[in-house]
């Protein structure tokens, strides 16, 4: 019996679940999720993809130009930087982007019409831009505890509102148009709202995607109950890995537990080689396939 001083034990607090949004996006195919994140060592990833060489760059180059002095942030330079921070197809990547620069490409011709291609594209993004303006963050990371998880990751950019309000920026590179309907149903975005706000201090409700290769900015103004829906979508998630990774630690196979959902998708997975039922259910692709044909900005 506890003495009369002393409370009743309660057991220790919930412990939170540490996630980014790629970590949790991961599990729309458990089997990914545990190639990526439980398997040690982890299976050789497949070539690098092409298109991934091309958004490393972009964001690469967005991120040094808020860097020079203002009066030397000019479009042109943007689209120099593209080319500088470009590495021929087979080189391992330097820089501060954690994603690779370069590789992927079919040969040398298809890498220099990407990185000519790209660095339009950021040129003629670059040109809306006022080279004054001094964003809030840069490539900065945020993070929060919220609800059961603990949330971080790295913003493109965070900007400033004429309310004094924050702005959550993302960059986007892929072939696919947006729509206000990609901001609005963003995970991550939702997440890098709520980890902004903690980590800033200051009140933050909105998300825009800026679109490189048609120069669209697709936006969404959070509500607290939309933040509480994109939260409690993430809390799931996060559940049903908690509840994966105990069950193997009990001593359930991995195979079962963390089960493949093989579907055409498995084409651009990394680890497509390592898994029979997506490779059954896909067909394979070049590392290039994904660049796609979109039209530069501004044509």
């Amino acid at each position: 019996m506890a003495a009369p001083d002393q409370l009743p034990f309660a057991g220790l607090p919930t412990r939170l679940f540490a996630c980014t949004p790629s970590r949790l996006a991961a599990f729309d195919c458990p089997r990914r999720y545990r190639f990526t994140y439980v398997d040690r060592p982890r299976p050789v990833k497949g070539p690098p993809w092409a298109h991934n060489s091309v958004g490393a760059a972009a964001h690469l180059a967005l991120a040094r130009w808020w860097d020079l002095l203002p009066q030397h942030r000019t479009p042109a330079r943007g689209a120099e930087l593209v080319r500088r921070n470009w590495t021929s197809p087979g080189v391992p990547p330097t820089g501060r982007c954690s994603s690779p620069v370069g590789g992927g490409f079919r040969d040398q011709a298809q890498s220099d019409e990407a990185r000519e291609r790209t660095a339009g594209w950021v040129e003629a993004y670059l040109t809306d831009l006022d080279p004054a303006h001094e964003p809030v963050g840069v490539e900065r990371t945020v993070g929060a505890p919220a609800g059961r998880l603990s949330i971080s990751g790295r913003v493109d950019r965070i900007d400033e509102a004429e309310d004094r309000s924050l702005v959550v920026v993302d960059y986007k590179t892929g072939r696919r148009p947006l729509s206000d309907a990609d901001a609005r149903g963003s995970l991550a975005l939702a997440l890098y709202v709520l980890g902004t706000r903690r980590a800033l201090r200051r009140d933050c409700r909105r998300v825009e995607l800026h679109h490189l290769p048609t120069g669209d900015v697709l936006s969404y103004e959070h509500t607290e109950q939309s933040l509480a829906r994109h939260l409690a979508r993430a809390e799931a998630t996060a559940d049903d890995i908690q509840a994966a990774l105990d069950t193997v630690e009990s001593g359930a196979d991995p195979d079962e537990v963390f089960a493949a959902r093989p579907s055409p998708a498995c084409s651009w997975c990394d680890f497509r080689a390592h898994c029979p039922e997506g490779r059954a259910a896909s067909n394979p692709v070049d590392p290039w396939a994904g660049l796609g044909d979109c039209v530069p900005a501004g044509e």
